[in-house]
């Protein structure tokens, strides 16, 4: 079942975010959960899960961004798009991917946009599959030094 975060689903969140980023560290001074909080108590932040049978197998979250140009129109960026591991390659991916675009839709979203580090193949022709564009706009990146 595709549906919003609770907050009781924080550790199989982490669970996922872990096989996503493996090489984070693990934190326990609770800022992890304080900001799981603040994504779900924020308006325009929206965190998703497929719920099979009680587990959580897939997550994306949607940020859906006030905008002046295009009619006032918002946007949405895609974040943090994980299937567990254990289940990639069974159409969850799909589906997950599916809901958050229909939820950029519903909020009125005029595009949705996402990034990858992957240089995968097969994670490039997923993005394609479900709808995506990779050639409508060029990303650029900047981290702290």
């Amino acid at each position: 079942m595709f549906r919003a975060a609770r907050p009781d689903d924080f550790p199989q969140v982490i669970r996922l975010y872990r096989q996503l980023n493996p090489d984070d560290p693990h934190l326990s001074d609770g800022s992890d959960e304080r900001a799981f909080a603040r994504i779900l108590a924020t308006e325009g932040l929206h965190l998703f899960v497929l719920d099979l049978d009680g587990a959580v197998v897939a997550t994306t979250y949607l940020n859906v961004i006030p905008n002046l140009s295009r009619s006032a129109s918002p946007y949405a960026v895609i974040e943090n798009v994980v299937v567990d591991e254990s289940r990639r390659g069974t159409g969850l991916g799909r589906e997950i991917m599916a809901g958050t675009l229909r939820a950029a839709w519903d909020a009125g979203c005029y595009k949705a946009m996402l990034m990858t580090g992957s240089r995968s193949p097969a994670t490039h022709a997923f993005y394609l599959a479900c709808g995506f564009s990779g050639d409508a706009k060029t990303a650029y990146l900047a981290r702290p030094s």
